[in-house]
């Protein structure tokens, strides 16, 4: 191609596909940035992580041993990691067994379920879930 023909294909219009191309990718570049922009802007500043821990569902027994669920929830805004959940049963006042579990990663409202298992009915006693510690990842 010579120099005439080159600067001639520069200045050639643009086709409708091309606009409309170059409208879509424009419309989702901005859609884009304004939502994170909105997002940075507007999100309150993050909480620690918040868990709570419940078991809300029936106890089971199964073959003599008695397996209590439980749900952990993060309902704060930072992640959590190496999270301990301990159970104790206490019968009269004297802790007669106790349970321990590690949940590796709770991020912001999510959830874990599992479950402690004892050789002793907790009804019969005073059951206590808790989260004793977590580390911030």
């Amino acid at each position: 191609m010579n120099q005439p023909q080159q600067e001639e294909k520069l200045h050639q219009k643009r086709t409708i596909a091309e606009w409309v191309t170059f409208s879509v990718a424009s419309s989702i570049l901005i859609g884009v940035v304004g939502l994170v922009s909105f997002t940075w802007i507007v999100q309150s500043p993050q909480q620690p992580p918040i868990l709570v821990i419940t078991n809300n569902q029936p106890l089971r027994r199964i073959n003599g041993q008695y397996y209590i669920p439980f749900e952990i929830v993060n309902q704060g805004g930072e992640t959590a990691a190496s999270v301990q959940v301990i159970a104790e049963l206490r019968i009269n006042g004297k802790v007669e067994e106790t349970g321990e579990q590690q949940i590796q990663f709770l991020s912001k409202s999510e959830k874990e379920m599992g479950a402690f298992i004892f050789t002793q009915n907790p009804e019969k006693g005073e059951l206590i879930l808790r989260v004793a510690s977590y580390k911030s990842p």
